[in-house]
């Protein structure tokens, strides 16, 4: 039997999921305490964490500074295979 030919594009190292939810679960609790949440949906093989935020979030104004300062600093700094984190 052949061998499977290599995937087109780069994938993650093991482990970088693991430790995105990591750091996401030490910020839960301060976006949760204002009535949101966010979620892990998908890492791209190009390094970009697609999050999704839910409750309170949706439609906040603030919503894009906590994205930004608070969540995409935070996991940028702790897994640095991540490049940028949006929302979906």
């Amino acid at each position: 039997m052949p061998a499977a030919p290599p995937s087109a594009q780069p994938q993650q190292p093991p482990g970088v999921r693991e430790r995105v939810e990591r750091v996401l679960s030490l910020i839960r609790p301060a976006v949760q305490s204002d009535g949101g949440d966010i979620q892990l949906i998908d890492i791209t093989p190009e390094g970009v964490a697609r999050v999704r935020l839910l409750g309170a979030c949706i439609g906040c104004p603030s919503s894009g500074i906590t994205l930004t300062q608070g969540i995409e600093r935070n996991v940028k700094a702790h897994v640095p295979e991540i490049l940028r984190v949006e929302a979906v």
